[in-house]
């Protein structure tokens, strides 16, 4: 395989970080632009002609380009996993559970659930978009119901989503537990020590560490 040229946009959120920690996982090098959402940095003309969606993140792959986290990280997955480090499963059926997983995840858990209570809460978007203290809790409940599916998954004595194996399945799962858990949502009782679990891992604190906005007067640009 060729080395590959990779340019990762965006930092700070817990979108971001996802692609951060899939590069950690899979040993990529790359270079960060660390460019934050509502900022102004994704307005530019620069970055508008590469993402006319101007939002973060965003990898680049030589000539090629790619936005949205899951997308990235399931791309990321695919192209550059390897027998040694891989975070997609080979078998047919299981690439299939693996998808079915990912979708979950980013609709009901991401979207329509946590995304729905950031956009209406007081102390976060809900100034831009309008709070709505009601909308925050149903939310919070659908969140809730919805997880009653990873508690089942596991509960059956499994180490991570696709029973032995991490993949990037994970990686979207611990954003959303994390965040529920900052929302204060809560979470199931058997996530708490499978979040232990995934914060052991080397690759869950690279891509954290990447995913620090810069300190004022830092360059955005971070080399590889």
């Amino acid at each position: 395989m060729h080395a590959p040229n990779l340019t990762l946009w965006g930092v700070g959120t817990s979108r971001t970080v996802r692609p951060h920690w899939a590069l950690a996982e899979l040993g990529l090098k790359y270079e960060t632009y660390a460019i934050g959402p509502r900022t102004g940095e994704t307005k530019t003309a620069e970055y508008t002609r590469l993402n006319p969606r101007q939002k973060v993140p965003l990898l680049q792959d030589g000539d090629f380009a790619i936005g949205e986290s899951a997308a990235i990280v399931a791309y990321l997955s695919r192209t550059y996993s390897t027998p040694d480090k891989s975070l997609i499963p080979e078998e047919k059926q299981q690439y299939a559970k693996w998808l079915e997983w990912c979708f979950f995840i980013v609709t009901e858990l991401d979207s329509t659930s946590l995304y729905v209570m950031r956009r209406h809460s007081a102390d976060a978007l809900g100034p831009i978009y309008g709070v709505a203290p009601e909308v925050v809790a149903k939310a919070g409940e659908y969140f809730r119901e919805q997880l009653r599916h990873v508690e089942v998954a596991l509960d059956d004595g499994r180490t991570f989503l696709m029973g032995d194996q991490f993949t990037s399945a994970d990686i979207l799962l611990t954003t959303c537990l994390e965040w529920a858990i900052a929302y204060g949502v809560g979470i199931c009782d058997n996530a708490h020590p499978y979040l232990e679990r995934i914060k052991t891992r080397p690759g869950y604190v690279r891509g954290n560490a990447a995913n620090v906005p810069p300190a004022p007067g830092e360059p955005v640009r971070r080399p590889a």
